[in-house]
């Protein structure tokens, strides 16, 4: 393949080696991310449904975090390599940091759950229960529950001379259990696995309480081990490495190389234990020596584990206790009088920009690719696939593409890390419909969000075309924040022609017409389009970013130089952001906010230059490494005034809001911003939307376009 062109960035002005103050360390920044996740769950103003949510999902970006982030610091450790993060810091450093914060935020996690989020659900008439709890008629019922549905699931594993200690799957809740022998007095260990296939949750009668799974089966311990005694239990639960580790060059079959990684996956390298508080000593020492962890590594917890689980409760039926349902809307452009609709008509005509969740992705994406699948003038259909859903209307759609004759191309994208075994079985169905489906490209993950529709019109071929920030999920459309372009602009299509060549075949094209394609171009141009700004007559130049992650240094040493020459720039960066902002003479001119909220903010938008003067992207990319030269990406221009608008609109917002917003300060902490207006930037274009369909029945062409003032 062709290797990435990076003249520019050899040319940009950098920060000198081991100027720890310019960076913020990487994996702390995206534990300050979860920790603003997890301040949603502690926000009694949140919905306590929407608490409970938010404590689940924290729990499982920790998971994700140690599974993937901590595994490899830990290998870094364990191959004795000293390399210094950009922050100055040794693996060894960065895992004891990593630790102290970990800690802290767990505690503040289980104290909110148990003495806040627990007995206002009792209060709402959910009641997460002990077992201590249960009175005799409750124990009676759990004991028929655990005889007819638990018990025949449950296989103990015991320890001793002629039993090894077992493998203890990643991820798997377990009681580690301490018996006696009456007759000898000799004491052992075993294991029971809690089943993941059962409800994290038992449910009693009255559809109102709730009681752990591993408390009932502590409970019936006596039952799995007739005639010993039963001493004590403790729950507790292994983090194992998962990252895959592809030997893609000598791999001649890539499908099979995933399949056979995904099962190795299960036998990864423990990371972290965790256990159930008050746990003893000499058990806890028994599981670090088998798992061949430190102590270091154990984290001990005065709650429940696993609190993921909690998505159980959360899916109980009452609606007053979560978020006002939201209906996206369909865009005027998209609600025409005539059935039915021809997308395809609008798009010469116009582009359309979508905003999910606002604006409905069933209405837009999914009838775009629906519409090409039965017009009998589509000859070619080609998409990439990074995540979607295997029942997906889509894959349904590329399906009856080709059964009806049409040329079907799927780049399947098996590397998704975590979707990996939903990637390779909804593929396959793919195939056996006589889809073409590539498999991803050696060396890189193919992460853009592309659509390409090949339409013979009769005087000639016409390309139409979908680039987004998103994928192609209808069930993540619905709570991931994206933007995408639909259009029928013939540079773009030809762009997307190119490369989709260049994902299927040998082509070594290193020039496009106008996306900005990583690992080829998409990093020099960035610099560029920053440059540019820098070098704005009479301190015109302006900035505006909004992102999952800032990662990579060549980017951030750019937009350091740009301040430096008087440039204002504004970063919206959800997760991620090594940048340090607001440090005399190296960062004064940018300003650094984060959202967290109801929706997962996952666009990317990029804004260069003036008002009445800027040039607007959107894309796949975050400005990080793998972003920008171990994927493929595409990023486009935005060219239409009205779309600008509309982009621009979004970017206000999130510049004004005062209620989801944190900011970052020059030492590296995030502060929630001071409500004074109370502007939520999801309420807000939740409220635009909803007006803008409801108005909107004039053609959008006739309407006026208003810039609102910028916020400082």
């Amino acid at each position: 393949m062709t290797e990435p062109v990076a003249p520019l960035a050899e040319r940009m002005p950098q920060s000198p080696p081991g100027n720890e103050v310019a960076y913020l360390n990487r994996e702390l920044s995206w534990l300050d991310f979860n920790a603003r996740v997890l301040a949603l769950a502690c926000d009694p103003a949140v919905p306590l449904l929407e608490r409970v949510k938010f404590l689940a999902i924290y729990s499982e970006n920790l998971d994700e975090f140690f599974q993937v982030r901590v595994s490899g610091i830990k290998d870094q450790q364990a191959a004795g390599l000293r390399a210094i993060s950009p922050d100055g810091l040794t693996p060894t450093q960065q895992l004891k940091e990593i630790r102290a914060r970990v800690a802290d935020q767990v505690e503040t996690q289980i104290s909110t759950f148990l003495n806040d989020v627990v007995p206002a659900l009792a209060r709402s008439g959910i009641v997460l229960s002990d077992w201590a709890t249960l009175d005799d008629d409750d124990r009676e019922h759990m004991d028929r529950v655990f005889a007819d549905r638990i018990f025949p699931v449950l296989t103990p594993l015991a320890v001793d001379p002629g039993h090894p200690f077992p493998y203890i799957s990643s991820m798997s809740l377990n009681l580690a259990v301490s018996l006696r022998n009456p007759a000898s007095g000799d004491r052992r260990f075993a294991r029971v696995k809690v089943p993941p296939i059962l409800p994290r949750f038992v449910v009693m009668p009255d559809g109102e309480r709730f009681v752990p799974l591993e408390q009932v089966i502590a409970a019936h311990l006596d039952v799995l081990f007739p005639g010993i005694d039963v001493e004590s239990s403790w729950a507790f639960r292994v983090t194992r490495n998962a990252d895959l580790a592809l030997e893609e060059e000598e791999a001649d079959d890539l499908l099979l190389a995933v399949e056979l990684e995904l099962r190795r996956r299960r036998f990864g390298r423990a990371v972290r234990l965790e256990v159930e508080a008050g746990m003893p000593i000499e058990v806890e020492e028994l599981l670090t020596r088998e798992l061949e962890l430190g102590a270091d590594d154990v984290y001990r917890s005065p709650g429940p584990l696993e609190l993921a689980g909690l998505w159980a409760v959360y899916e109980v039926d009452l609606p007053e206790l979560k978020e006002e349902p939201w209906i996206p809307v369909t865009q005027p452009a998209l609600a025409g009088v005539e059935e039915p609709l021809d997308l395809f008509a609008i798009l010469r005509e116009r582009d359309i920009l979508v905003h999910h969740p606002y604006d409905s992705f069933t209405t837009s994406v999914e009838a775009f690719v629906q519409q090409a699948a039965t017009d009998p003038r589509v000859l070619a259909i080609k998409m990439t696939l990074y995540r979607t859903s295997g029942d997906s209307p889509i894959v349904k759609a590329l399906i009856e593409a080709a059964e009806r004759g049409k040329q079907v191309v799927a780049l399947v994208e098996v590397k998704a890390r975590f979707d990996e075994q939903a990637n390779i079985a909804w593929a396959r169905a793919l195939e056996e419909a006589g889809v073409h489906v590539v498999y991803g490209l050696l060396g890189l993950k193919t992460h853009t969000k592309t659509c390409l529709v090949v339409r013979d019109e009769g005087d000639g071929m016409r390309r139409y075309c979908h680039v987004g920030t998103g994928n192609y999920n209808s069930k993540t459309a619905r709570i991931y924040e994206d933007v995408g372009l639909l259009t029928a602009d013939p540079d773009i299509g030809a762009d997307l022609s190119d490369l989709f060549n260049y994902l299927t075949g040998y082509s070594r094209l290193v020039r496009y017409r106008k996306l900005l394609v990583a690992p080829i171009t998409l990093r020099d141009a960035m610099l560029e389009l920053i440059r540019e700004q820098r070098t704005a007559p009479d301190g015109t130049g302006r900035i505006v970013m909004k992102m999952n992650s800032l990662v990579d240094h060549i980017m951030i040493d750019a937009l350091y130089d740009a301040s430096r020459a008087g440039v204002q720039v504004d970063l919206i960066v959800r997760g991620i952001c090594c940048l340090r902002p607001g440090v005399p003479g190296l960062s004064d001119n940018i300003r650094v906010r984060s959202l967290v909220g109801r929706y997962l903010e996952h666009s990317r938008i990029f804004a260069f230059g003036p008002r009445g003067d800027r040039r607007y992207y959107i894309g796949s990319a975050d400005l990080m490494p793998r972003n920008l030269d171990r994927r493929i990406e595409a990023v486009a221009p935005v060219q239409d005034p009205e779309l600008q608008a509309r982009l621009q609109e979004v970017l206000d917002v999130n510049l004004a809001d005062d209620t989801l917003a944190w900011e970052l300060g020059p030492d590296g902490a995030w502060q929630k911003v001071k409500s004074a207006e109370h502007m939520s930037t999801q309420e807000a274009l939740q409220r635009r939307a909803t007006e803008r369909a409801r108005r909107g029945r004039e053609p959008a062409r006739l309407r006026r376009v208003e810039n609102p003032p910028e916020p400082a």
